[in-house]
């Protein structure tokens, strides 16, 4: 982590929102909210509360970046599908 930046969790949640219902929230974030499921991958503390883990069961969230493509995706097999803009699910 860079200067200032210990202690922070990629925290991700599903909120209600979107066209097709449901949306991913990416942050950093420094709390440690009762019920929070904490996860560790290569050396990156992932946080999820406990309303959204379920939504994101067996997920795969990556970094692109390519010509065409930067940010986060996530691959997750419990979407039933998403909007034409990729920006929601469902």
């Amino acid at each position: 982590a860079s200067e200032g930046e210990e202690g922070l969790a990629l925290r991700i949640s599903v909120a209600p929102g979107g066209c097709s219902g449901l949306r991913y929230q990416l942050a950093l974030d420094d709390r440690e909210l009762d019920g929070d499921v904490e996860k560790e991958w290569y050396g990156v503390k992932v946080v999820t509360d406990r309303m959204s883990a379920p939504y994101l069961a067996g997920a795969t969230i990556d970094f692109v970046d390519t010509i065409q493509q930067q940010g986060f995706t996530i691959d997750n097999p419990n979407a039933g599908g998403s909007c034409a803009c990729g920006d929601s699910f469902h």
